[in-house]
């Protein structure tokens, strides 16, 4: 498996937030729910994207972007648009003070807005729950990223539009399933773009002697690598290897392949991905006990219980 497909295989919606978002100028919403990772694809006319800090992101017809959680953001016809409704956890929808909407911009089955032919019509789909994707990914990824048309087609657009409002038994499956195709397909464009903000373990895989000992942790992580044994399979000394390694990956070598283990276990335990003690050895640890107690002082809590926060 290469470093990206790696990093993509984490989006797994499980009844996900999706709507087709319909407006009139002047709009605009203000989104609060804490949630993951949130993709907005504009389907007509433009819209402007303002985080709670940075500068304001412009979309246009076939335009992208995506929001990191948990930092709130206002989507909007212009960033000087006071917003008219909140989002907040669990998709609830609330005026700006507080009252609840009832409704009231309920425009049939996952449309919402002003009206359905609204002049600006965007498809935003959301992640409820952190476990649904990948942790490694949430760290690669900006707060906010945008895709202009101009370097990406989605072929996903007319298939989504028409999923989005159907009404099927079953249908909360075949969303979920497209919103992750098209998480998917959307970073695969952002991380092959020349001045596209990848992480430095990402960028250091062009290295021809720090890209292959990633790619030996990476394919391997059961094996018990140590600094020695990765400078020998890389053709340089464990001090060059140490050093060149700390310079581009910004970490040690021994803290990227801890680090890149206990992602494999987090991911492994949201998946329910067998029994502790298989998931220790096939990343790297002697034990479960091994892995607990590295576990823990990452993540704060123990496998069992991070197992449990992440489950369906």
């Amino acid at each position: 498996m290469d470093a990206l497909a790696g990093l993509l295989e984490g989006p797994r919606a499980r009844g996900a937030f999706m709507i087709r978002a319909c407006f009139d100028p002047p709009w605009a919403v203000r989104v609060e729910d804490r949630a993951p990772l949130t993709v907005m694809l504009m389907v007509r006319g433009d819209a402007w994207i303002t985080p709670e800090e940075g500068d304001p992101v412009r979309l246009r017809a076939g335009d992208l972007a995506i929001a990191r959680g948990p930092d709130p953001y206002v989507c909007g016809d212009d960033p000087a648009t006071q917003p008219q409704a909140l989002i907040l956890p669990g998709a609830e929808c609330v005026y700006p003070d507080g009252r609840p909407l009832n409704g009231s911009m309920d425009l049939g089955v996952r449309t919402w807005g002003d009206r359905p032919d609204g002049s600006a019509v965007m498809l935003i789909g959301t992640y409820l729950m952190r476990g649904e994707i990948s942790g490694r990914l949430l760290a690669a990824l900006p707060p906010l990223l945008s895709l202009p048309a101009d370097v990406w087609e989605c072929p996903l657009t007319p298939l989504l539009m028409q999923e989005v409002v159907r009404d099927e038994p079953g249908q909360e499956v075949v969303l979920d399933r497209l919103l992750d195709l098209l998480v998917i397909a959307a970073l695969r464009a952002w991380f092959s773009r020349p001045d596209a903000q990848a992480p430095a373990w990402y960028r250091a895989l062009a290295d021809p002697v720090v890209g292959r000992v990633l790619r030996l942790v990476q394919d391997d992580p059961a094996h018990p690598w140590t600094v020695a044994s990765l400078a020998a399979k890389a053709g340089v000394s464990r001090a060059g290897l140490a050093r060149r390694f700390s310079e581009l990956v910004g970490e040690p070598v021994m803290a990227h392949l801890t680090g890149w283990r206990l992602a494999l276990a987090a991911d492994a335990l949201r998946d329910g991905d067998g029994t502790l003690e298989a998931i220790a050895r096939r990343v790297g640890y002697g034990s479960a006990f091994a892995l607990s107690s590295a576990f823990k002082r990452v993540y704060g809590v123990s496998p069992a219980e991070f197992r449990q926060r992440v489950s369906p």
